[in-house]
């Protein structure tokens, strides 16, 4: 056989199939992130929410030199407000705070105590809240002298 006669090699190279194994690794990981747990999304969410409009509220009520408590309500709770899902007690009636939850089913739970006390004081004790989502749970916490922040998830054989 001649040079020209030759037949041109078959196959994929090398540098060929690690470009196909590393697109077909990127767009599992995209699926992957697309499909995550939209309830954990939504907690997620109103937890970073909770702790702004709790830090918000504790800087009043330093600010105020006033008690401030936060305290989540229960749907059947005699005398509360009519689709309230919390409220904070104690700030001036001019100091509009949001009463509801971004989402419905949103549950919370102060561990302890029927509500979280935010100040005026600088130290404010040690406290923890968990809102629930359906199956999903976190646990926003302060040791009392720095900000609400997200506890660490604890595997309990619930």
């Amino acid at each position: 056989m001649s040079p020209r006669q030759r037949r041109a090699p078959s196959g994929f190279t090398l540098i060929e199939l690690i470009v196909v194994v590393a697109l077909i690794a990127l767009g599992a990981a995209v699926i992957t992130l697309a499909i995550r747990d939209p309830a954990s999304t939504r907690l997620e969410r109103e937890a970073a929410r909770l702790m702004a409009l709790l830090e918000g509220a504790r800087a009043q009520s330093r600010a105020s030199g006033v008690m401030v408590t936060w305290i989540p309500l229960v749907a059947t709770e005699p005398g509360s407000e009519e689709h309230a899902d919390f409220r904070f007690v104690g700030l001036p009636s001019k100091e509009a705070m949001p009463t509801h939850w971004l989402g419905p089913d949103v549950v919370a739970e102060v561990s302890g105590a029927k509500g979280l006390i935010l100040g005026p004081e600088p130290l404010i004790g040690a406290q923890e809240v968990t809102l629930r989502l359906d199956r999903q749970k976190i646990t926003l916490r302060t040791d009392g002298l720095g900000p609400f922040v997200v506890a660490p998830a604890v595997n309990s054989a619930e």
